[in-house]
């Protein structure tokens, strides 16, 4: 099997290459950049990728490579950070621009007729995210792309086998990219693309088998995807030694518990309901800072779950259904990486936590988890079903949660939500929710004044969740649920909707 090593220096892109390399149906790897020659070469890589990274190669202490890594005798490519270190290390000059230069620039090929830009027209759009810049090349290397301000934009080797890009061919933003990707596989790794997710299935089941040997695993079910699938799929690893405990934490949507147990029934699980909603909101009286409140959320749902494992023999074992995403977001990645938000089944669990935890699926994206979902037979209602916090209701509901407050924003959620499916639009959006603000605004309704409470509605497409873009609802979609919430939730006289992407913002608003 072909094998694609990613050398990552922290860059947020990073497990984005590794998705559109997969993507392609060829295997990769991502590895930390310091990782030892001896365990590169180990792993028998068909092609190395260097990431990018938000440091400067000339800072003291940032992220380098060992100089043998060219030696190897595989195919290397360098992507911004990554172009710039192999600059350095190979004996170029790399420089510090005046201005940083990060979101769309143009490109102008040099050489249309190489491997990497074969079939691609000579001049297009890319995406940028530096501040350092290539003076001059490396001896032996030549130009094969430039900025319209004469900036290096690609090099590489006389032999064609190293090259660096001072862009990112794996964002969508960058015209081409897939093809860039494609061409650096196939014509300079001359890769087969024989790899699937089938075959991840069969080396995880393995992988969780000899992971937990004859414990007992415990698995926190949400009703959403991803722990669906983690259930679903370690199921199929340890059969019945897999115990799945459903927590009503008192965040949930409308009817939401209801519905869970009914669709868990369908899939056989065995699953334990635990009512802790009492618990979880009297553990967030007065929190009002979001980090704390995924952190608090983070904390009670283990304690929950090692009260509800002190009667199940043998558990020694937390499945989470954490991906990615969560991991990149909340800062445990790699070295380097920023934190932007503690995601409950990252950065929230405490030290003296009992059970070890188990994360079959936090090197994949929700798209690849539905994949996998699919191939496990498990129903399209739960696989299509619309991402969800975590912590729930908690980072939507923003300022005090209190049971008064979600009541609140439960009704207004359903009546978005459900008119969203009448048009028949549910399953093309990433995710449609509703906000309840901490503020006040003034009102008039049936002649009198009111002072109530705001709902922002929030719609996104993504592909990944690492970036989306605000959906252009219907107008009328838009008029009947303002007036219907309004007319319907007390204690709302005002609808607002969120028009930011992310980034700059993210999807939740907490």
């Amino acid at each position: 099997m072909d094998n694609i090593i990613i050398l990552d220096c922290g860059s947020q892109y990073t497990q984005l290459i590794a998705r559109r390399i997969r993507e392609l149906k060829v295997h990769s790897e991502i590895l930390p950049w310091d990782t030892e020659m001896k365990e590169i070469s180990g792993k028998n890589p068909t092609g190395i990728v260097i990431s990018g990274g938000p440091q400067s190669v000339g800072d003291v202490g940032a992220p380098s490579v060992s100089e043998k890594l060219f030696d190897l005798g595989v195919p290397v490519l360098g992507l911004c950070y990554g172009m710039q270190l192999m600059t350095k290390l190979m004996g170029g000059r790399v420089g510090s621009g005046k201005r940083r230069e990060y979101g769309r620039a143009v490109i102008e090929l040099s050489n249309e007729n190489s491997f990497l830009f074969k079939d691609i027209q000579s001049s297009f759009q890319v995406w940028m995210s530096h501040g350092d810049h290539i003076e001059s090349l490396p001896e032996g290397f030549s130009l094969e792309a430039s900025t319209l301000d004469g900036v290096p934009a690609a090099m590489k080797n006389s032999d064609g086998t190293i090259w660096g890009l001072q862009f990112h061919p794996e964002v969508v933003h960058t015209q081409n990219g897939n093809r860039i990707l494609e061409n650096f596989l196939f014509r300079v790794c001359k890769c087969r693309g024989d790899w699937d997710l089938g075959n991840w299935i069969d080396n995880m089941t393995s992988n969780i088998r000899e992971q937990v040997g004859s414990d007992a695993v415990i698995c926190g079910l949400s009703g959403g995807v991803d722990s669906t699938v983690a259930a679903v799929l370690t199921q199929k690893a340890i059969g019945d030694r897999l115990e799945c405990i459903f927590v009503n934490n008192g965040l949930l949507r409308k009817n939401e518990a209801e519905q869970v147990l009914e669709k868990y029934k369908e899939l056989n699980l065995k699953v334990h309901y635990a009512d802790a909603a009492a618990v979880f909101l009297k553990e967030l009286e007065g929190v009002t800072d979001p980090e704390e409140k995924r952190k608090t959320i983070g904390r009670t749902f283990i304690r929950v779950f090692e009260k509800e494992a002190d009667g199940i023999a043998d558990a020694r074992w937390l499945l989470q259904g954490t991906l990615y995403p969560d991991v990149i977001e909340s800062g445990h990645k790699g070295k380097g990486a920023a934190v932007i938000k503690s995601h409950h089944n990252v950065g929230g669990l405490p030290d003296d936590m009992d059970l070890k935890v188990i994360e079959p699926l936090r090197d994949l994206f929700k798209d690849e988890v539905r994949t996998i979902g699919k191939l496990l037979e498990i129903p399209e209602d739960i696989i299509n079903r619309q991402p969800f916090p975590g912590p729930g209701l908690a980072v939507r509901c923003l300022g005090p949660v209190d049971e008064e407050r979600l009541d609140t924003l439960r009704a207004a959620d359903s009546i978005f939500n459900e008119e969203i499916k009448k048009i028949e639009l549910y399953n093309n959006i990433w995710q449609s929710f509703s906000v309840l603000l901490p503020v006040r605004t003034v009102g008039v309704m049936g002649d009198a004044r009111t002072y109530s409470e705001v709902i922002a509605l929030r719609a996104v497409e993504s592909q990944d969740g690492m970036t989306a873009d605000w959906v252009r609802l219907p107008y009328d979609l838009l008029d009947v649920v303002a007036r219907r919430i309004c007319n319907e939730v007390p204690g709302v006289n005002r609808v607002v909707m969120d028009v930011t992407s992310k980034p700059p913002s993210t999807i939740e608003w907490e």
